[in-house]
């Protein structure tokens, strides 16, 4: 289940709390570490959707709900020299289902009572 601000806001296993968020989520991995924010940037532009950024793991990641994206954004990254380590399609993760859901990541400061459990 998924509780903020300590209110039931979805059930189910977590298979189907991704599912019922939608889409999947497209990871990118330049190879060159200096070229995250500009790969971040291109990601955010073609996806239209906001980008969470990794600078630690250098990987940025997006919503997918059209996965017509995916060739835009290879041959954008191709065009522009940007060259990968890593361009994954993976399902969503659970903290990725709690700030569709909610609107705010679990680990924003200011909301001090809300979790993110996994039931089964």
């Amino acid at each position: 289940m998924v509780i903020d601000r300590g209110k039931v806001i979805a059930t189910g296993t977590p298979d189907e709390l991704k599912a019922r968020t939608g889409g999947q989520v497209l990871l990118v991995s330049p190879a060159e570490p200096a070229r995250l924010a500009e790969a971040a940037a291109l990601l955010e532009a073609l996806a239209g959707a906001e980008v969470t950024t990794d600078a630690e793991a250098g990987a940025v990641s997006v919503p997918v709900t059209d996965k017509a994206l995916l060739p835009s954004v290879a041959r954008e990254l191709d065009d522009r020299g940007i060259e990968l380590a890593e361009f994954t399609l993976r399902k969503p993760s659970l903290d990725e289902v709690f700030f569709a859901l909610t609107g705010h990541r679990s680990d924003d400061e200011d909301t001090p009572t809300r979790e993110l459990e996994e039931t089964r």
